[in-house]
């Protein structure tokens, strides 16, 4: 009687385990189905692991933020990015611009990925095993702690960000390239932290691990490698006539970019005007320094349009003293303010 109802135990969990099984892809189902943007293998990743979609989401967003911040005081802003969907946002103008948005993103899916697998987030990962119980004798110190996985978030950025590039044509390399060196530079970012061990405090004995990097960096090292980007052109496969890798333009030979470097095709457009084709927004309307000589400057970021002067009244609480007993007592201060926007 007992092995009986122990058997129709085991039956009942099984059959309610693959019952909320169906109902959990179901649900992940309906959810993937319904976000915009997303390629087919994307959606299928999404499908198969709905946990991570979420993560990838912040991630993609991550990038947008810091593109924004790199480019707060620029004619083009990142602002037009992420209107619709984090994901699969495309700038159609194969530039500089474009190169920047494609390598901060994928940099990001990576960061996020990494990030919560060490903070146990995410299942199928977690800590960076092959680190676990390695010492370095000369150094005098040895692996411990949680070891970020860079390898499984780069891997996994990999598979999902590279999956939106279907079309066989030159713009899919120069994104695959951008993706590929925006976690190039996560990696070599990666950072080495340890804790002493010893008496008194001494640093006889170390133990380290490896940390990610503050992402904010990542994105003052990419917006570097904007600022020399190449431009490159497609070397198209002789038989099928598909284009095949990317060299220098107008370089002697086949001269191939960097792992790291930020590659274009079309020089940019000056994003003066709204363009929803280039991701512009436009200048008219924007903040500008009348007085700076730099792209925040109302000369150049209003393209020569002009600025209008905005003038008004900031009011606060000032010079405030604590009065026996018991209140506060603040004078109003007041001051003119002017600023400056864009015709």
């Amino acid at each position: 009687m007992k092995l009986l109802w122990s058997a129709a135990n085991t039956f009942m969990c099984v059959v309610l385990h693959r019952a909320l099984s169906s109902v959990v892809a179901l649900g992940a189902n309906i959810i993937c189905n319904k976000i915009p943007g997303l390629a087919p293998r994307q959606r299928a990743i999404c499908q198969s692991r709905p946990d991570a979609i979420i993560v990838i989401g912040e991630g993609a967003q991550m990038g947008i933020n810091e593109c924004q911040y790199q480019f707060r005081y620029g004619r083009w802003n990142c602002s037009a990015l992420g209107e619709r969907t984090v994901f699969g946002q495309e700038l159609r103008v194969g530039s500089k611009e474009a190169a920047f948005t494609y390598a901060i993103t994928a940099a990001g899916v990576a960061h996020a990925v990494t990030a919560a697998c060490s903070q146990g987030n995410l299942s199928h990962c977690g800590c960076d095993r092959e680190k676990q119980g390695y010492h370095d004798h000369e150094e005098g110190w040895k692996w411990g702690g949680c070891s970020a996985d860079v390898k499984y978030g780069v891997e996994f950025s990999r598979r999902f960000v590279d999956a939106r590039e279907i079309k066989k044509n030159a713009r899919r390399l120069m994104n695959l390239h951008n993706n590929e060196a925006g976690r190039k530079v996560l990696e070599e970012r990666m950072k080495l932290e340890c804790k002493c061990h010893g008496v008194s405090g001494s640093c006889t004995t170390k133990t380290c691990w490896t940390t990610l990097p503050k992402f904010r960096e990542i994105g003052y090292v990419l917006k570097e490698r904007y600022g020399v980007a190449v431009q490159v052109e497609a070397v198209r496969a002789t038989r099928l006539r598909q284009p095949s890798f990317l060299r220098l333009k107008q370089s002697h030979g086949y001269i191939k970019p960097t792992d790291t470097d930020l590659v274009y095709l079309e020089r940019s457009p000056n994003y003066c005007e709204e363009d929803v084709a280039t991701g512009s927004a436009g200048t008219r309307g924007r903040l500008c320094n009348h007085t700076s000589p730099h792209p925040d400057g109302c000369g150049l970021m209003c393209c020569g349009r002009g600025h209008d002067t905005h003038q008004y009244t900031r009011v606060w609480q000032c010079n405030c003293k604590f009065q026996w007993c018991c209140f506060v007592k603040c004078n109003t201060c007041s001051e003119m303010t002017e600023v400056f926007t864009c015709k």
